[in-house]
């Protein structure tokens, strides 16, 4: 099984970073593709670098030539998933979603710790139009900028230590989503603060896609993600 995760900024540590994690998950004989787009952001904190960052992931997978039984979209709370899903039969699963989902397995109520404030609003749409915001007992920004996860990663684990720990005791949530791909890696030093299951994007998608390619699902076709409509695209791709 080939399995791309797709990052959505240009950072390629980054993409190093989720690749690594996602193999860590990965079963055996399952192969990790990691692409770093060929445009966009460094980092990908607001709408229109996201909206920017979901034509680029789309793009990049198009290029791809080799074939692949799944892809995970490796950005918390962006957009672009309706349209992979719309480009490719194969099962697509956005890190947002499949972390919530795994969190509801494990608690009643899961909090999301992100990265700034900014990030809150989009994260609170793709989980209320995934139909996952009901178990959510709150978004919380821990005030980095994603970048500061590679920065100072002492100092980013202990902010967003913090977050968690407020997440339970104050919020009274039951679980933790890590909500950036940059934080893969760190589930285990909040685990030891907070006491609660806390769910990685990057490790719950992996897990999610290959129980999907394994029960022979694909993507369904017959309305919502049919097929984009054969027509004529004016200046696209767009020439540098």
């Amino acid at each position: 099984m080939r399995i791309l995760i797709a990052n959505v900024n240009t950072t390629a540590s980054m993409t190093d970073a989720i690749a690594a994690q996602a193999r860590r998950v990965a079963a055996p004989g399952t192969e990790i593709v990691a692409l770093t787009p060929a445009f966009g952001a460094e980092s990908v904190e607001g709408n229109y670098e996201s909206y920017v960052a979901a034509v680029a992931v789309m793009e990049t997978i198009r290029a791809y030539e080799g074939e692949y039984d799944a892809i995970i979209q490796a950005g918390y709370g962006e957009h672009g998933r309706e349209g992979l899903q719309e480009l490719f039969d194969v099962p697509v699963v956005d890190i947002t979603e499949a972390a919530a989902a795994s969190a509801m397995f494990v608690g009643h109520k899961y909090s999301v710790v992100t990265t700034l404030d900014r990030a809150v609003p989009l994260i609170e749409d793709r989980l209320l139009l995934a139909g996952l915001d009901r178990r959510c007992a709150s978004v919380r920004a821990s005030g980095l900028a994603v970048l500061d996860l590679e920065r100072d990663p002492d100092a980013a684990i202990e902010r967003i230590v913090e977050q968690a720990v407020a997440a339970v005791e104050e919020d009274r949530a039951e679980a933790i989503c890590l909500g950036c791909g940059g934080m893969s890696g760190l589930t285990q030093r909040v685990i030891e603060r907070t006491g609660v299951p806390v769910i990685d994007g990057v490790a719950a998608a992996v897990c999610l896609a290959e129980g999907l390619v394994r029960q022979g699902l694909s993507t369904s076709k017959s309305r919502t993600y049919a097929p984009p409509r054969p027509k004529q695209f004016k200046n696209w791709p767009p020439r540098s």
